[in-house]
């Protein structure tokens, strides 16, 4: 399988990982707490019950647009997640409320994370600009493209050490939940179902740029080994 057929492969994989997630996550919202806490009510006892007090939860607008913002403290919740009372809703909110969690204990990969975003955000920047005159003067002046592929690698990076971060806080979100009594049995299967296929959309993100940043790196090598 050439690059091409793995950028289809993972074009299609994408697609069906977005669409299976925003599936089952409609699908478990409708699915009751046996407590019937709220997302909200979740996140709040999860960051009591672990000494946390400066840590604000607001409402984002939108769906699955739940997010921690660990420059203002602040846990977003979408509607569905802050005043639902549906496991779903439990599971995202006590995954960002592990965010939080993370920070404040200092989780190495969000301090290697945190640490990368200045220089990401300048790759990211940069890159896309850098590659596009990197292949329109790749005979020319192939160092624009080298200097592309670095910026690119660094985004690409930056999306790996995701990973774990993103695990480790459905991992923090599940024990919390389940040594709470607030899910188990099928309740706790649900729960992680959500959260995995939440993590599978992360993983092949960072899959597809992987494929990109060895494209760019074939097509360098191609010229330049002909020289």
């Amino acid at each position: 399988m050439g690059i091409w057929g793995i950028f289809i492969f993972l074009t299609i994989i994408s697609y069906i990982v977005g669409a299976t997630f925003k599936n089952k996550f409609n699908k478990y919202l409708k699915i009751p707490m046996k407590y019937g806490l709220s997302g909200y009510e979740v996140a709040k006892a999860m960051l009591t019950d672990n000494g946390i007090e400066d840590v604000k939860i607001t409402v984002s607008n939108g769906t699955l647009t739940d997010h921690y913002n660990p420059t203002n403290k602040t846990i977003a919740l979408s509607e569905p997640v802050f005043y639902g009372q549906s496991i779903a809703s439990a599971a995202v909110a006590a995954h960002e409320t592990g965010h939080a969690l993370q920070h404040h204990t200092g989780y190495f990969w969000v301090q290697v994370r945190s640490g990368l975003v200045p220089i990401v955000q300048i790759g990211a920047h940069i890159s896309s600009w850098l590659l596009l005159a990197g292949m329109l003067f790749l005979h020319a002046a192939p160092g624009l493209m080298l200097l592309g592929i670095l910026a690119y690698a660094l985004v690409v990076l930056f999306s790996f050490i995701t990973l774990p971060v993103e695990f480790d806080a459905s991992r923090r979100a599940l024990n919390w939940l389940y040594s709470k009594g607030l899910i188990s049995g099928d309740d706790y299967s649900i729960a992680k179902d959500a959260l995995r296929w939440a993590a599978m959309t992360y993983v092949v993100a960072a899959l597809t740029a992987l494929a990109s940043l060895i494209y760019y790196i074939l097509m360098f090598l191609s010229v330049t080994s002909e020289e």
